[in-house]
Parts: structure tokens; C-alpha cells; sequence
């Protein structure tokens, strides 16, 4: 995946809040979320990173859904990038969202991060409360 391609086929603006609000809305009253929002959810909040850090040095999967190189530095032809993140999409949702704070985070040990530019605290949140109210 190039830098210039973000993540492979990103939800419209539209398609991105609509999946992100009622994503947010299941888990903040328990509910079960459909896989397809919450997936749309993720690759929409991955691709606001994408377009806000783009680059190849730092790779950030979202298992089984997506992921996404971004942050411009080290160059890599081949393989895995010299830094990862990787989380749980409830997780990356709520960190693009500003639910939880990236320190809290990496703290209680529910994101990996390995390499010297896998902190991603500079680029979150991605999404304001009041663009989600809109």
C-alpha cells in the first residue's frame, strides 16, 4: 500500500459519520454492533489519519477490518514498516474520537506500539464532538 493510497476503498465523508455515529451510539448503550458499520467506522477514521499524517513509516491495523501507513520518514520497499500500532476497533474508534486519550491507552496495554514514531498522540483526536453532532 503507497502513501498516496490511504486505505483501500474508504467510505465517503457521508457513509464514515453515518457508520461512526451509530457505531458510537451501540457501544455507548451496549448494543451489538453490525461488523459492516463498524468496519466502515474503522476504515473511516483510518482514513482521517491517512489524509492528516500521510507517509510509510508507521503502519496502524485495526484487525480483522483494516490498515493503513502513514506518517512520513523512514522509507521501506518491502514488508512490514519500522514502526506498528495495532488495537482492537473499539479501541481505535474511541481514540479517533477522543473518547479515550493515546497515554491511557498505551498505559493499560490495550494498543500495541512498536517503533520510535508509533505514538500517535499529535494526530488525535481526528473527529471533534461537534463534527459528530452535526
Amino acid at each position: 500500500m503507497s502513501p498516496k493510497q490511504g486505505v483501500r476503498n474508504p467510505p465517503s465523508n457521508q457513509q464514515g459519520l453515518t457508520a461512526l455515529i451509530e457505531t458510537l451510539n451501540c457501544y455507548g448503550v451496549g448494543l451489538e454492533i453490525n461488523n459492516q458499520t463498524e468496519q466502515t467506522a474503522v476504515k473511516y477514521c483510518l482514513q482521517l489519519l491517512h489524509e492528516l499524517a500521510p507517509g510509510n513509516s508507521v503502519e496502524v491495523r485495526i484487525p480483522p477490518y483494516a490498515a493503513v501507513q502513514v506518517i512520513p520518514g523512514i522509507k521501506h520497499t518491502r514488508g512490514t514498516p519500522p514502526a506498528v500500532v495495532e488495537m482492537k476497533a473499539r479501541i481505535w474508534i474511541e481514540l479517533a474520537t477522543g473518547k479515550i486519550a493515546w497515554q491511557e491507552a498505551i498505559k493499560s496495554g490495550i494498543i500495541s506500539a512498536s517503533g520510535q514514531r508509533a505514538d500517535l498522540s499529535t494526530f488525535l483526536p481526528l473527529i471533534s464532538a461537534q463534527d459528530l453532532a452535526k
